[in-house]
């Protein structure tokens, strides 16, 4: 069944490709353009069913502008992104703009048409594996090192920052004072300060929020090389 619709890619060999595939197969294509920030003028002035809208950069901030003011305007069109793998916030991201469908870009022409149809027919076209993807990671999300940690971080000396490695390390107060050249007292002190800093009790339990939060992995790479300075 002929659509009738319009391609926009920043790419304008791709969209003017995927635009003569399309007719080929019967539909009828009222444009090919790039690149996407100038959809929805052309979107709104030709009224197609569908549009399809490529990008390469689906979690960029503002890629879905277009298709929100397509929306808005002529909420009868029924926009599919045309994009990478995203992550789920790409997913999302599309959605929540008021697009009907998403497809990856390397799917045969047959997968596009498809979603064409389901999209002028008023369903989500988005493919089962995308949305399982999208659901597993969201459930089940990459680990990232805590921004708490970086925050924990800017409240420590760089003193601070190395007693607390070495703290992490297992070492005591000896040898935290012989390694870094200062008093026992004065290392003894330096602890205090950290675990008062970062709200525990006791070098354990800053040990393990410096791990928890990616507070250790940060403070190793920040930790001053080379001759100690004075305490």
């Amino acid at each position: 069944m002929s659509v009738r619709l319009m391609v926009v890619d920043d790419h304008r060999l791709l969209a003017e490709a995927l635009a003569s595939a399309l007719k080929l197969r019967g539909h009828r294509v009222l444009a090919a353009a790039a690149p996407t920030s100038g959809a929805a003028e052309l979107v709104i002035s030709r009224a197609p069913e569908v549009c399809l809208f490529g990008t390469a950069t689906p979690a960029e901030p503002g890629t879905f502008d277009p298709i929100a003011r397509i929306g808005r305007e002529r909420p009868q069109v029924a926009v599919v992104v045309l994009g990478p793998v995203p992550s789920p916030r790409g997913i999302a991201a599309a959605f929540a703009a008021g697009a009907a469908g998403y497809v990856r870009h390397d799917e045969r022409i047959e997968g596009v048409e498809r979603a064409i149809t389901k999209a002028r027919a008023g369903e989500a076209a988005v493919a089962p594996q995308l949305l399982r993807s999208a659901f597993a990671e969201l459930l089940n999300p990459a680990a990232q090192p805590d921004d708490e940690g970086q925050r924990l971080l800017r409240m420590l000396t760089p003193r601070e920052v190395e007693v607390l490695v070495r703290v992490a390390e297992g070492e005591d107060t000896r040898l935290i004072a012989t390694g870094m050249g200062i008093a026992s007292s004065t290392a003894r002190t330096h602890v205090q300060r950290v675990l008062m800093k970062l709200g525990v009790g006791s070098r354990l339990e800053a040990a393990a929020l410096a791990a928890r939060t990616g507070l250790l992995d940060r403070a190793v790479l920040d930790t001053p090389q080379g001759p100690d300075l004075p305490a």
